[in-house]
């Protein structure tokens, strides 16, 4: 039967190629784990550029678990470039399923793109590459199309100036003022050939920006404004023009232009020495002469500095404007053709804003001076005694100052050494804090929530001081005694005061963000003064106390109530036992959380066993009781050891986790961004979320500016989200940040209202 039913079947059909019935066997896994893989374009991040006109440079940034095939990755490019070959690099072997023994690439891939330029415009690329996930499913083959500026021809005849001076960009003259080539009737550019721009290095303090709009093309210099991303410890300063042309525009009046490339001198702020790779940030306008004006454009270009000298001045970043100050700059006109008439088939710089120009970014404010910052730490640290860890201990130090009747002399002493407790500790953290940032390492306010071995110990020293609180134990000159009773000495005073700085590092108070900011650019010495400043601000309220007997006599008159109240108070602090509980959960899973219950468990019978042996003198028992009490401290440290939990898979409805790659891919498609960086440690973080981000007031908002919602965990310590909070002076989380169209991101203060985000959405949608 089966030769007859082979006879009856075309012989062709045996011969299927391989790779088909390979693929029909992998589809039931491609329909079960395809929501896992990330989107193309973002595991495969392609650019191009072309530094010379012979050489096109492609680049992939590949995202982990994912990788490019070599023999898949091939370029073809438009008659403008002939000749051309791609030279790629060797791969790594390996035995594929399909393909069996091939060459493929993991985290980058650099390819160089030889060939010879025949004319003076752009390169239109065909670029096609094939790439796979570690899941075991492969993407379909891939084709973009992208379209490469190549540098002008020294040797043609354009108009441009001649080659550059040595000490000068290469292929950038001085230029002479005269005005660029027109050409008539030609149609609008896109602005990527009307107007190119390129940086480079010149030491470590100075970058050489250059600007070379195409012929019959000009960019306004008042209209220009750089920044610098990447290292919170660089900044630019405000950049050096050439002389420009006089020229009467239409939209703005008299105004400095330039017609030809130009070369701007952009000095470096820095407040550390090592070598560092920045992003620079050029914002800036130009027109066709005779013809459209485009939008404001925003080009990013990374730079690697070397090593340069420290600038003291840097403290405080200069303001990079351009503008002089008494120049007024008007808003920006609607595109037009000569005799102003609305060009309404002239080609869009701008694909999603049309020819609709949007308003030039204001300079960023200058940073106050010293004194200003000081006066915003002490703020920011009298406010952090309104947080819930904090409000008890002060409540209980203040109360029991007014009970204890004591002589005016020793409620002073009381006040100076809780205020010596508190300055020591902000010392302490500050003098981390700097250290770790001299270092290179990413290191913001409350970074040591990161640690789980940390989150464990500070949950067992709020369960401490609840059952302190609670008439379970009591340390006469301790920190549980200290919090009360001002007759427990000196040394209770002061580890109060220590346990108000420690209980206080997951909150930022309004005021402290500038504060904390300027502390971490500034030098060891003023970055350390702002730390003492907040601790001063935090005792301030307890000193004042103790020092101003008119308000102590204001404090309730004491009685047999503040003991209830004491143990009333005692529940805040389980409470917030039981958040860092959940912290840690986050952080290492439900196995930390039922490790640290045990030992919280035994805690309370040691501290209680502790209590009972001390009033009945039964050293022996006292000393099996603080044994009982070291055992009970072993699973702070088993926590340490177990594996952090798998990342959730999903996220919420319209939530788009974040990644600079999703970032960026937002950003080029025009897109209204919100950026919420946040940690389950951040106190302020979830306040903001509770009252503000997840109301529907705020869903209809997204609704209506088309914005999209962006999330960034900092539970645990991740090198992406710390390099995001680098990149815009954060010292730590809350960070809110939005982005709109062709405009500089506006970042939001870190204690957020309704009003301050439906303004600044409101805003970045109308840019």
């Amino acid at each position: 039967m089966l030769p007859n039913l082979r006879r009856m079947i075309p012989a062709s059909l045996f011969r299927l190629p391989l790779a088909l019935a390979t693929l029909l066997a992998t589809l039931p896994a491609l329909a079960a784990t395809e929501s896992d893989l990330l989107p193309v374009d973002q595991a495969f991040v392609l650019t191009a550029r072309a530094p010379t006109r012979d050489r096109i440079e492609l680049h992939w940034k590949i995202a982990d678990g994912y990788y490019l095939y070599r023999h898949r990755t091939a370029v073809k490019a438009s008659a403008g470039f002939t000749g051309g070959e791609l030279q790629l690099p060797a791969g790594a072997r390996h035995n594929d399923e399909f393909f069996g023994p091939v060459e493929t690439y993991r985290g980058e891939l650099s390819a160089t793109f030889i060939g010879r330029a025949s004319g003076p415009g752009p390169v239109q690329l065909e670029v096609k590459y094939q790439g796979c996930a570690d899941l075991g499913i492969c993407y379909p083959p891939q084709t973009r199309r992208l379209q490469v500026m190549l540098p002008a021809d020294p040797g043609a005849t354009t108009g441009l100036p001649p080659p550059a001076p040595a000490g000068t960009l290469p292929g950038l003259g001085a230029g002479s003022g005269a005005r660029g080539l027109q050409l008539p009737g030609q149609q609008a550019l896109p602005d990527a050939q009307a107007f190119a721009l390129d940086a480079i290095a010149d030491g470590g303090n100075r970058i050489l920006v250059r600007l070379q709009p195409a012929p019959g093309y000009y960019i306004y210099r008042d209209r220009s404004h750089f920044e610098l991303e990447g290292d919170i410890g660089i900044h630019a300063r405000a950049p050096r023009w050439p002389q420009g042309s006089r020229h009467r525009d239409e939209h703005f009046g008299d105004v400095v232009v330039f017609f030809e490339p130009v070369e701007v001198d952009l000095p470096v702020g820095r407040t550390h020495p090592r070598p560092a790779q920045v992003t620079l940030v050029a914002t800036f306008q130009g027109c066709q002469t005779d013809g459209i004006c485009y939008p404001p454009m925003t080009r990013r270009v990374p730079v690697d500095l070397p090593a340069g000298e420290v600038d003291l001045d840097s403290v405080t970043p200069a303001a990079t404007a351009v503008a002089p100050a008494d120049a007024a700059v008007p808003s920006a006109p609607a595109p037009s053709l000569p005799g102003g008439k609305i060009d309404a088939a002239a080609p869009s710089p701008d694909a999603s804003a049309g020819n609709a120009l949007r308003s030039a970014a204001p300079p960023p404010a200058q940073a106050p001076g010293l004194a200003g910052v000081l006066l915003l730490a002490l703020l920011g640290g009298l406010i952090l005694n309104l947080m819930p860890c904090v409000l008890p201990i002060l409540s209980l130090k203040a109360l029991g100052l007014a009970q204890s009747g004591e002589s005016r002399e020793r409620a002073r002493r009381h006040a100076l050494w809780y205020t010596a407790g508190v300055l020591v500790a902000f010392a302490a953290v500050g003098a981390l804090v700097v250290a770790l940032r001299a270092a290179g390492q990413a290191a913001g306010w409350g970074f040591q929530l990161q640690q789980p071995w940390f989150v464990a110990g500070l949950a067992y020293l709020m369960f401490a001081v609840g059952l302190s609180m609670s008439g379970v134990f009591t340390l006469g000159a301790g920190l549980g005694g200290g919090l009360a009773a001002p007759r427990s000495g000196p040394a209770g005073d002061f580890f109060t005061g220590v346990l108000a700085c420690v209980v206080a590092s997951p909150c930022i108070a309004p005021f402290m963000g500038t504060a904390l900011a300027y502390a971490f650019a500034a030098p060891a010495l003023a970055g350390m003064l702002v730390f003492v400043t907040l601790g001063l601000g935090l005792a301030l309220p307890f000193l004042l106390i103790g020092f101003i007997p008119a308000l102590a006599r204001r404090l309730p008159k004491p009685g047999a109530w503040m003991e209830t109240l004491k143990q009333l108070l005692a529940y805040p602090m389980y409470l917030t036992a039981i958040w860092l509980l959940w912290v840690l959960g986050h952080q290492r899973g439900v196995d930390a959380i039922a490790l640290m219950l045990a030992g919280a468990a035994l805690l309370a019978l040691a501290l209680g066993w502790f209590e009972r042996s001390r009033w009945q003198g039964r050293r022996g028992a006292s000393a099996l009781a603080l044994g009982l009490v070291l055992v009970a401290l072993l699973p702070a440290w088993g926590v340490t050891r177990l594996a952090p939990p798998a990342a959730a898979q999903a996220q919420e409805d319209g939530v788009v986790a974040y990644s600079a790659e999703a970032l960026a891919q937002l950003r080029a498609e025009d897109r209204v961004v919100f950026v919420n960086m946040t940690a389950d440690w951040c106190v302020t973080c979830k306040a903001n979320e509770r009252n503000v981000l997840s109301s529907d007031a705020f869903q209809a908002l997204l609704e209506r500016t088309g914005a999209t919602y962006m999330h960034g965990d900092w539970t645990n310590a991740d090198p992406a989200i710390s390099a995001f909070l680098e990149e815009h002076k954060a010292v730590g989380v809350p960070l809110y940040v939005v982005y709109g169209p062709g405009a500089p991101p506006a970042v939001l203060p870190p204690v957020l209202t309704q009003a301050i985000v439906e303004d600044a959405l409101l805003r970045a949608a109308a840019q």
